[in-house]
């Protein structure tokens, strides 16, 4: 189950969270947003007979696959890592009519998933975006993205998936969002930075979960050598 692919993320919940989903997963810089998605997918497809596709618009896959390494993340066998080469070539490779159609990074991710889909069926049951904020970039027209954001975020539940979305939000909490994800998206997950004693400390804190029973407590989030792990909650600074 996805609260026992983490050690500790089972004292945030009580039943497991079931697909399909979209979860938004927010936080500000180095809060290990990334850490935590790659760990999820990773431990929740050790004992699984399915597949996972994370999808990286930041870096490259050797780069991605290297910073994870060094916090002691290994990658599955049963999972695939995308970056922008591979949207790039399934330009090339499909035939795209129109100039619009040509910059729609929303299309390409959608035919990727696809094509996921048709190799594996439901066995493909997770994906990650990294991250929502770099999708945005990528796009020319960010006009009425409300609409474009609903359409996605259908698309990834028709094809029956479990998906966490990475969306950069600021230390003080403000985010970026341009079409009120919050509102279309399943659940939200914040990965912030707190600071206990004079010291800053991570956590994890469930802001919204459909179809789950949840702690709204923060969770303290502890990265060592074999990966990430939750301690027990904390109590917000004064």
């Amino acid at each position: 189950m996805f609260k026992d692919s983490i050690p500790g993320l089972d004292k945030l919940f009580k039943n497991d969270v079931e697909r399909p989903k979209v979860v938004l997963v927010t936080g500000p810089p180095g809060s290990m947003k990334t850490t935590f998605c790659y760990t999820l997918m990773s431990n929740y497809l050790r004992d699984k007979n399915e597949f996972g596709l994370y999808s990286t618009l930041e870096e490259t896959v050797d780069s991605h696959l290297q910073n994870m390494e060094s916090v002691g993340v290994k990658l599955s066998m049963k999972m695939q890592v995308s970056d922008l080469t591979d949207l790039r070539e399934i330009d090339q490779i499909d035939e795209v009519i129109g100039q619009e159609a040509q910059t729609d990074y929303v299309l390409f991710i959608e035919k990727m998933i696809q094509r996921f889909k048709r190799t594996h069926g439901n066995k493909f049951s997770i994906f990650v975006l990294d991250s929502l904020g770099a999708l945005y970039s990528l796009m020319e027209n960010v006009s009425d993205m409300r609409k474009k954001m609903f359409y996605f975020f259908k698309m990834l539940r028709d094809n029956n998936l479990t998906s966490f979305i990475i969306m950069e939000r600021s230390i003080t909490g403000e985010s970026q969002l341009l079409g009120n994800e919050g509102f279309l998206a399943d659940g939200i997950l914040l990965l912030g930075l707190d600071r206990q004693r004079g010291k800053l400390v991570r956590f994890l804190q469930v802001e919204k979960m459909r179809a789950a029973e949840h702690s709204m407590e923060r969770h303290a989030i502890e990265v060592g050598r074999s990966g990430i792990q939750l301690l027990g909650p904390i109590m917000s600074a004064p």
